[in-house]
């Protein structure tokens, strides 16, 4: 396997459903240095917390047998709502010319999510994906993870 490369002006944009951080590598691939230039947050409640009816239910014709309706998952919706934002923001930027090269790293279903959005000028310009969440950890951490990889 190839080692990834991190030159310098490297973007990489580290999201999970609910945060998405722009970074850009301001080192070289020995000593990189990233820094955060760009942060995108979305406030996600549960559904319960945002539905207050109960489910809906409906009858299943003459008999008295009444089924469930599922409900909406609001918090999965918002999710996919704020991977439009994420694809939206990357195809601006690559439009522009903004990156010659990106490193996407999210949790597995974001990923999805962002590729089903992505366009074409921003998956052209992919270097790798990662499929962890890495939000919470610190940009040395983030660093030293992509020396490794």
């Amino acid at each position: 396997m190839e080692r990834l490369a991190l030159k310098h002006g490297l973007w990489l944009v580290v999201a999970d459903g609910e945060k998405a951080l722009f970074m850009k590598n301001d080192g070289d691939a020995k000593f990189p240095n990233f820094e955060v230039f760009s942060e995108l947050n979305q406030e996600n409640s549960t559904t319960r917390e945002t539905v207050s009816d109960k489910p809906g239910r409906f009858n299943d014709g003459p008999s008295p047998h009444r089924s469930a309706v599922q409900e909406t998952d609001l918090n999965k919706l918002a999710k996919m709502r704020f991977a439009d934002e994420i694809a939206e923001k990357l195809y601006k930027a690559a439009h522009n010319g903004d990156f010659e090269y990106i490193v996407i790293a999210a949790p597995p279903s974001v990923l999805g999510e962002l590729r089903k959005k992505m366009h074409q000028v921003v998956t052209d310009k992919i270097v790798t994906e990662i499929p962890k969440t890495l939000t919470n950890l610190p940009v040395y951490d983030i660093e030293k993870m992509l020396q490794a990889a």
